[in-house]
């Protein structure tokens, strides 16, 4: 979304170097939406860091630790192996992470992504891992009960 503000912003100021009069408007609004584009891509406030250890899966922030989660305690991994995309569900939203594919829509990245999708896999029990082909198409509730 920051890159399409900066993207048409900066054709509503190309824009503006067409328009004989009336020019303030397109280049007012073209240089508030390059401005406000770039100062959300700068920020740190979307920026997540991502770590696992052999006890947990931890999620910091630039105000700090969000949250920790042991392993014991994730409630289900929706993992395509294909797109190397996973959702960890930790029971709640706030306690649960997306962890997104090479060239997966999110509202953020986290470097090493591979690797971290494989080392997530490794450590959560196989029992609580269900394989999909997209996760769109899986949902992320818990998985339903099998009957017999």
């Amino acid at each position: 979304m920051a890159l399409g503000a900066v993207a048409l912003g900066i054709a509503l100021v190309a824009l503006s170097a067409f328009i004989d009069s009336g020019r303030a408007f397109p280049l007012a609004g073209g240089g508030t939406g390059i401005l406000l584009g770039l100062l959300y891509l700068g920020s740190p406030t979307w920026r997540i860091e991502v770590a696992v250890n052999d006890d947990a899966l931890e999620v910091h922030s630039h105000r700090g630790q969000r949250f920790r989660l042991p392993w014991s305690e994730v409630v289900e991994v929706v993992a395509s192996p294909e797109t190397q995309t996973c959702f960890v569900n930790g029971g709640s939203p706030d306690r649960s992470l997306l962890v997104p594919g090479p060239g997966a829509s999110a509202l953020y990245d986290i470097e090493n992504k591979h690797e971290l999708y494989t080392a997530i896999c490794a450590r959560v029990p196989e029992e609580r891992i269900r394989r999909v082909d997209l996760l769109e198409k899986a949902g992320t509730g818990s998985r339903p009960e099998k009957k017999a």
